[in-house]
């Protein structure tokens, strides 16, 4: 066994930084929005083509899957680690729909779209985490045999892609799986992890009023769909809470209304969609069925006809106690004690990694991305960055946290 795999690994990390960066800067110059992240997939199977790697596209030419093979002649992993299982590693890879107005030489090029949710970060963290891997077992420094797989996922925005992925295969003969999240709440240097709920489960919400439409000047002759889509806005978001146990989280936003095409025309039909973010089953069903009895009273007051439809759904981030444990032991080692911190309650954001954890155990960990808090730009905001020292702390705590997954059971903790 390798003295001291853990310093060499740091030494390879620092090696491959500027690579780690590039990248980085390329992905948020290059964004591309969820389902059409095309040119991304094959930027990213070309450079892991290069490192020897089995490679191949995720579906429809979106998102890209890599592995590793086992050296010839490696010993096989004691019982209880059978050597065909794989530990994968997740980053998400698609942008959102808003105009970079950073002053950066990696601004977005395509206007009207970047990264920020720190999709570009994550990705090139994995890409860091395979770099480190690959020299690792080319040099013969891993302590164990490490069999791994990579999963660049598309349309983690819609909340699609993570099924996508799984459906193609991505985590047959899987045992566990990793990820993170960049958090620029914490300083560069800081990690947030808790076992259990991280996020929130979260049900798409879609509302359709049908009226009958008419003339602006006359509404009377008319039942204005717009008139009842702004009555059941108002009637959900006063009933839910106050109908909602005070103990209970639960987050309604209706965040997008459509209807009618001019000023002066009552159209026949608005359409209406939002989220519906909950942490408690029983909360969750008790709260649709609330919402749904809104729409049948504002239907018989304003005598359209309101259709509730929930086109999808994604559960909650369960992280697994036994695996949140290890990061967390692990981002003691690279960081400190001191810089490792407990979430103390789960988000209402939602991720669709939940999927993966649905099928085998697995951990997202946040990591802290701020070299600065008090002129940090929050997520999903036009002037979003990181401090890009943090991409080289994911990959140190990502890349022992994949080893440590497969050390034999026979083996000693470090």
């Amino acid at each position: 066994m390798p003295v001291d795999w853990k310093a060499h690994l740091d030494t390879v990390v620092a090696g491959n930084a500027n690579k780690v960066i590039a990248l980085r800067r390329h992905l948020h110059a290059h964004p591309e929005l969820s389902g059409a992240e095309l040119q991304t997939s094959l930027y990213l199977y070309q450079m892991l083509g290069k490192l020897g790697l089995e490679v191949r596209m995720g579906p429809e030419g979106c998102g890209v899957v890599a592995e590793n093979q086992a050296t010839p002649g490696e010993p096989a992993l004691a019982t209880g680690h059978p050597t065909e299982k794989r530990i994968a590693i997740r980053g998400d890879i698609d942008a959102l729909g808003i105009q970079d107005k950073k002053e950066v030489p990696y601004r977005s090029t395509h206007d009207g779209v970047m990264h920020a949710c720190g999709h570009d970060a994550h990705a090139a963290i994995i890409y860091g985490t395979i770099l480190a891997l690959t020299r690792l077992q080319q040099q013969g420094q891993l302590p164990w045999p490490v069999l791994w797989r990579a999963i660049f996922q598309p349309s983690e925005e819609t909340a699609s892609g993570a099924a996508k992925m799984i459906g193609i295969g991505a985590l047959d003969n899987v045992e566990k799986i990793f990820a993170l999240h960049v958090d620029p709440t914490r300083r560069t240097g800081e990690v947030g992890l808790r076992a259990g709920a991280l996020t929130a489960q979260c049900d798409m919400l879609r509302f359709t009023v049908r009226g009958q439409g008419g003339h602006a000047a006359r509404p009377h002759e008319s039942k204005d769909p717009i008139a009842s889509a702004a009555q059941l806005i108002s009637t959900l978001y006063q009933f839910v809470p106050r109908a909602t146990d005070s103990h209970d989280a639960v987050v309604l936003t209706i965040g997008q209304v459509q209807g009618g095409k001019n000023p002066n025309v009552i159209p026949d039909t608005v359409c209406l969609s939002g989220t519906l973010r909950t942490l408690d089953a029983a909360v969750r069903t008790r709260t649709i069925e609330q919402i749904c009895q809104v729409a049948r009273g504002v239907e018989e007051i304003t005598d359209t006809k309101i259709s509730v439809d929930f086109p999808a759904s994604i559960p909650s981030v369960q992280n697994d106690a036994e695996l949140s444990r290890l990061v967390w032991q692990e981002a003691e080692a690279v960081l400190g004690t001191d810089h490792v911190r407990l979430i103390a309650r789960p988000s209402m954001g939602s991720e669709d990694f939940a999927c993966y954890l649905e099928q085998i155990p697995g951990v997202m960990f946040r990591l802290g991305s701020a070299a600065d808090l008090t002129t940090t730009t929050a997520l999903h905001t036009p002037k979003f960055d990181i401090d890009e020292l943090a991409l080289l702390v994911g990959v140190k705590i990502m890349t022992r946290s994949v080893v440590m997954a497969r050390r034999p059971n026979d083996e000693t903790k470090e």
